[in-house]
């Protein structure tokens, strides 16, 4: 299966930020929208990078409460992964797995077409292994 599919599965929404919000703002977000990860985009409207929840654990254990008084900008990274909608699964759980993320933004021609989570490709696989253990049943008992 490629990226696309699950894509069209489970939809296309992102839920995107500004770099210049707070991270105060980007923990509502992230709670408000049940996600993990929030896409940062640029006044250009490409991706510059994306935010998680272990972004926030970390600027909060590196400078405290006051850290969510600061801007996303100053605790995103520009440098992530990112992977085309003609990608396996595969490939995206052994992009995920190396560069431990839990999240990959999706582009086409430098269009942000959505994001796959690990949860999104673990429950694909967890499918995958039902259809091909009820293949396997139907197969012995005819």
């Amino acid at each position: 299966m490629i990226l696309a599919q699950i894509l069209r599965i489970k939809g296309s929404g992102v839920v995107c930020s500004s770099p210049s919000i707070r991270l105060r703002e980007a923990a509502k977000a992230l709670a408000g929208n049940k996600v993990g990860a929030l896409v940062v985009r640029g006044t250009d409207g490409g991706v510059d990078g994306l935010f998680s929840e272990r972004d926030l654990v970390s600027a909060i254990a590196q400078c405290g409460g006051i850290a969510l008084e600061a801007r996303v900008s100053s605790f995103v990274s520009g440098c992530f992964s990112a992977v085309r909608p003609d990608e396996s699964v595969f490939r995206a759980m052994q992009i995920m797995t190396q560069r431990r993320v839990r999240h990959l933004p999706v582009i086409n021609e430098r269009e942000l077409v959505g994001v796959v989570s690990i949860g999104d490709l673990v429950k694909w696989r967890i499918a995958e292994a039902d259809a091909d253990v009820d293949a396997m049943r139907a197969y012995i008992q005819h």
